[in-house]
């Protein structure tokens, strides 16, 4: 595994042999072991070598132009921020990033644990100046831990939405334009959005040569800072998000709901994905939607990087093993989740921290009659992805992905997950749309193997003919509002 590293090391340069790709390499072979261990490093650089990804903040004419924009809208924001002897210098760039905002109906609320006087002291400088109230500082009289820290702000907020900024990382300027955006474009249509997300990435204050179009501080100062690990996510997925908190940063939730819901501290570390996912059992519980599609109605994404997470050696954000009790607390909010929804499932650790498998009991169609179909994906002669899950565009994801790769830093490939249709060729169908796909596929729908998959050997076409009716069946189902689901555990050798 290491002449690996030290193979692309010469290829590369030494930037990619550097403290960090070590100590996750290390963690990652103590917890899988080589073989995995060697596929999973071997992965990472070759994604580090590919990696383009350049942030530019919004220039200020386009700042000074979203500013009059929707200066009309109603909506006010609470930004939650649970403090603990936070840096000065974290604390002030934080501030600076949400007064920086070109839509300018919020108010910061700063929840302080801390026993030294010093982020008092810096909120207290900006709250001197001229015409700045929104920024409000809430002493605690002590350290609960960050869910009940948090909480205390949640009460105290006065906005519409709700959302939830780490002490130590810092918003786009464009973050709450972007997602007030949203919210008047889906009342516009009669809707009212209950839980707005956006993409994020990661920076690093490692000390660089500074590079041009790199990124800029929060205070316009051109910086050497490196934002790396974007993550470009996906429209709301439930299968994904019961795999992974992928939504997580940044992240509103309508006012009354959270007020409701509020933060658990027995899930600290994992509390973000436990919010997200009560707030999902809640608006099935409550009736606010009919079926699992009209979740896409209520939790909306904003494709744009709208929040920055800091990488220092204590984040999680550059240290997966720094607090791994968090990834234990994500696997049991999960399996609360499951527990609510009367699934009978069993959840594990993935080979990737802070991610996880669900197995259900017997079958997923007995479990979840909300979905309809399962697919899995087809490797070539050199195990590689070349078939299985299609998006809406009929566009074959994960292309030549190797079978022991996952995807990249979001894992996506090695991700159960809802999908536009899967290959016919390596599926199973509930029983209630076997007549859809013998309807379309003129064969008789019966399951071979031990992974039960439908019996396609009497349909004779090209790739093209396999993936129109892949994704003729998708639509179909998804027209009778069932779920298609991708599984990369089932797998198939062409």
């Amino acid at each position: 595994m290491f002449r690996a590293i030290l193979y692309y090391r010469g290829k590369m340069g030494n930037n990619i042999l550097n403290a960090t790709n070590i100590r996750k390499t290390i963690n990652y072979l103590r917890k899988n072991g080589i073989r995995h261990a060697y596929y999973a490093a071997k992965e990472r650089i070759e994604e580090e070598k590919k990696s383009d990804y350049i942030y530019e903040e919004p220039k200020e004419a386009v700042l000074e132009m979203q500013r009059g924009s929707w200066k009309d809208l109603p909506y006010r924001f609470s930004i939650i921020v649970p403090a603990y002897e936070t840096k000065a210098e974290y604390m002030r760039e934080l501030i600076d990033s949400v007064r920086r905002q070109s839509y300018e109906r919020w108010e910061l609320i700063i929840a302080d644990a801390s026993t030294s006087s010093g982020v008092e002291e810096i909120v207290a400088e900006y709250q001197e100046m001229e015409n700045e109230r929104r920024i409000r500082y809430i002493r605690l009289i002590e350290n609960r831990g960050i869910s009940e820290n948090t909480n205390v702000g949640i009460e105290a907020a006065e906005g519409d939405y709700i959302g939830l900024l780490d002490h130590d990382d810092v918003l786009t300027p464009d973050a709450l334009y972007e997602i007030a955006g949203v919210i008047h474009e889906s009342e516009e249509k009669g809707g009212r959005p209950t839980l707005i997300y956006s993409d994020e990435d990661k920076f690093t204050d490692n000390i660089v040569t500074p590079q041009a179009g790199n990124g800029y501080d929060s205070r316009g100062e051109n910086t050497a800072r490196i934002y790396k690990d974007v993550n470009r996510k996906y429209d709301f997925n439930l299968d994904l998000i019961l795999s992974n908190n992928y939504i997580c940063h940044f992240m509103v939730v309508e006012a009354t709901l959270m007020k409701s819901l509020k933060l658990q501290k027995k899930y600290d570390g994992a509390q973000d994905y436990n919010l997200v996912l009560r707030t999902i059992d809640k608006l099935f519980t409550s009736k606010s939607v009919d079926d699992v599609t009209e979740l896409n109605k209520m939790v909306l994404h904003v494709p744009r990087v709208l929040y920055h997470w800091r990488c220092h050696e204590n984040s999680t954000a550059e240290n997966t093993a720094s607090k791994t009790y968090a990834y234990d607390a994500g696997k049991a909010a999960l399996e609360d989740f499951c527990k609510k929804r009367g699934w009978k499932t069993q959840v594990c650790h993935s080979l990737h921290l802070g991610f996880y498998q669900i197995g259900y009991l017997p079958d997923i169609f007995s479990v979840r009659p909300e979905v309809g179909i399962i697919g899995g994906r087809i490797l070539d002669g050199r195990n590689k992805i070349v078939s299985g899950i299609y998006n809406e565009k009929g566009e074959r994801l994960y292309l030549g992905v190797h079978k022991e790769y996952s995807g990249g830093n979001t894992h996506k490939a090695a991700l159960m997950q809802d999908c536009a249709a899967v290959d016919i060729r390596c599926v199973r169908v509930c029983s209630a749309l076997q007549p859809l796909f013998e309807q379309i596929t003129s064969v008789t729908y019966c399951e071979k193997g031990e992974q039960k998959l439908a019996d396609v050997s009497g349909i004779t076409c090209d790739e093209e003919g396999y993936r129109k009716l892949s994704m003729e069946l998708g639509r179909a189902a998804a027209r009778m509002g069932y779920l298609v689901v991708w599984n990369p555990l089932i797998t198939i050798k062409l």
